[in-house]
């Protein structure tokens, strides 16, 4: 158990996050076609025949925000896997071998000193609008941040006593870092990893909203926002459930990798 002050919040979190993911999963079975325009509906306020209203084209709210939330969910979980794969590999290899070190972090350095903002947008400029570039390009600024990580934690287990005495009795260097060194990045990046999922879907929302990101007709949060802008005066409910939807997830998720850090650094967990 999470023992944390704000256990309760923590919890509800957890629930709220498990809702969305819920209704993303099953949003199929749960909501209308998102792309179904019914002109005569236009900017229906929420209510029974449309829970959260409708937008400027008549389009349901909450089905085209499930339906986002999908893309959204998909787009942070995969660019976290990406980015902790190819970081994890990344900082073991400079953090085990030294002369790897200095050429592999000047690169990281380079990549972090471009704002992943921008980057995204000219990665996403080159290429069709699609939800796969649209991964690669966010995920490609996050791998520095995993990459230090790893070489931080790699660093200072190498030469730990355990370490050195596996490497003295002549087991293979690929053991050696799976079985004895690996082990310790798990839990450091397990917390790195839930940030770069909320980081990711701000993101993709960000470059939605810009018209960067996946088209326009693809139900996200981002284009969503975008979309309605113009109607926030007369219709706010069309920016105010997509916006709500993202500050929710996005909040849960980062209160989840509070508590992870928390519960996994020794140095901060309580006694007993």
């Amino acid at each position: 158990m999470l023992r944390l002050s704000r256990s309760p919040g923590l919890f509800l979190c957890v629930g709220l996050l498990s809702v969305c993911l819920a209704g993303a999963l099953f949003a199929p079975f749960l909501a209308n076609d998102p792309l179904m325009t019914t002109p005569a509906n236009r900017l229906m306020p929420p209510g029974p025949d449309a829970w959260f209203g409708t937008d400027h084209l008549g389009r349901d709210i909450f089905a085209r925000s499930l339906y986002g939330a999908r893309v959204s969910l998909s787009v942070g979980f995969a660019v976290a896997m990406l980015a902790v794969g190819i970081g994890l590999t990344l900082g073991v290899l400079a953090g085990y071998w030294r002369w790897l070190d200095r050429l592999l972090m000047r690169v990281m350095d380079g990549v972090m000193a471009i704002p992943s903002i921008l980057l995204a947008i000219a990665l996403v400029a080159l290429h069709e609008p699609g939800l796969g570039i649209v991964v690669i390009a966010i995920a490609i600024p996050e791998i520095p941040r995993v990459a230090r990580l790893a070489r931080a934690v790699i660093l200072s287990v190498r030469e730990l006593p355990y370490v050195e005495a596996a490497t003295a009795s002549g087991i293979r260097t690929p053991r050696v870092l799976l079985r004895y060194i690996m082990p310790s990045t798990y839990a450091p990046l397990m917390v790195q990893g839930t940030y770069i999922v909320a980081s990711a879907i701000i993101i993709e929302s960000s470059l939605s909203f810009l018209g960067a990101g996946l088209p326009p007709e693809v139900p996200t949060w981002g284009n969503m926002i975008a979309s309605s802008r113009l109607y926030i005066s007369t219709a706010p409910w069309t920016v105010f459930v997509p916006g709500s939807f993202l500050a929710v997830v996005i909040y849960s998720i980062n209160l989840i990798g509070d508590a992870l850090r928390d519960h996994l650094d020794v140095r901060m967990a309580g006694p007993g």
